[in-house]
């Protein structure tokens, strides 16, 4: 395997979406290869990929991840398909189920069998990105008829949002890897052979599989303020590890205990108190905080064997507020 990809997570704090070129070119000197986004809430997904590959074209470029409830699959294979056309370096399109509240409450659909509908949307871009006519063998999806009318000349690589063993069985048998987040550096090494182990890619008829992506998407908070940091940690996790898919994967992961108190308060509409209610401990292992020299120490805990990208979500803090400059240099610190 190529050595660990290092990845940011736009938009970056403290800068207007306009004004994110000057950083994205500095990027490949700070030590970072990748660029990436989501898609949930606020800015899409592929909009701030194309201006990266036109700012910095050396740059690959990932999504991390577009559920598949919001865009259809044809959409979804024509729009990252024409990125690869355009960009010079390799384009990932992660994509997943992401939650109900941002399926239906934010877009109006339905959140149904969400791991068949990742599966048939997996099996149906490996197809077209390909140049293969998709069929219509699915089961949540039907579009026959569709194709791209080109093929790409390096034809985007699909991953997948997973967090339990059947997605993760998904985004390595199916796909060519998978984008995990809110794990703390002892979950990786059980998560990825759990997603090995069910994907079978340790070998088919005594035929080894080639090796796929895992890209571990980390929450950095690179500030001294250890209140700001765990006040700001508890508003993002006390809603999202009360998410259905996140509270499982948690529970899966022996912390089902550790988060009841949490549960039951977002259970009873109180979003603030199950905030408060997470440990410390907790809030420190999956929201990541220091000054940059701890953080980075904490960073490199995660470079266990299969890790092929670590993925930086760079938190706003008081240091850099008002400091769009001031990035460039505390990202220079955490590659150091």
């Amino acid at each position: 395997m190529n050595a660990v990809r290092w990845g940011i997570n736009l938009p970056l704090p403290a800068h207007a979406l306009a004004d994110h070129r000057r950083t994205v070119e500095a990027l490949p000197d700070l030590g970072f290869t990748d660029v990436w986004t989501g898609e949930g809430g606020g800015i899409d997904a592929f909009t701030p990929l194309a201006a990266a590959a036109a700012w910095q074209p050396g740059l690959r470029l990932g999504t991390g991840v577009v559920p598949v409830f919001t865009r259809g699959p044809g959409i979804l294979a024509q729009t990252a398909a024409t990125l690869s056309e355009l960009a010079r370096g390799e384009v990932l399109l992660g994509i997943g189920a992401s939650v109900p509240a941002h399926t239906t409450a934010l877009n109006g659909g339905a959140h149904d069998r969400p791991l068949a509908r990742v599966r048939d949307t997996v099996r149906f871009l490996k197809r077209a990105l390909h140049g293969e006519p998709v069929g219509d063998a699915y089961e949540t999806l039907s579009a026959p008829g569709f194709s791209l009318g080109f093929t790409p000349s390096r034809p985007p690589k699909v991953l997948v949002g997973a967090l339990r063993p059947r997605m993760l069985g998904v985004a390595y048998g199916d796909g060519d890897g998978a984008v995990v987040n809110l794990l703390t550096a002892e979950d990786v090494p059980r998560v990825i052979a759990a997603g090995r182990a069910e994907g079978g890619v340790d070998g088919v008829d005594g035929r080894p599989l080639p090796e796929r992506e895992t890209v571990v998407k980390l929450f950095v908070c690179p500030t001294r303020d250890t209140e700001y940091a765990r006040n700001a940690g508890r508003g993002f996790l006390g809603w999202i590890l009360n998410q259905k898919p996140y509270h499982a994967f948690h529970e899966w992961l022996g912390r089902g205990e550790l988060l009841k108190e949490s549960y039951e308060a977002h259970r009873a509409g109180d979003r603030r108190g199950a905030g408060v209610a997470l440990p410390d401990g907790l809030v420190d292992a999956l929201w990541l905080h220091g000054e940059p020299a701890a953080l980075r120490e904490r960073i490199s805990r995660y470079l266990h064997p299969g890790v092929t990208t670590l993925l930086l979500y760079v938190a706003p803090t008081p240091e850099l507020y008002g400091r769009p400059k001031a990035l460039a240099g505390l990202l220079a610190e955490l590659r150091a």
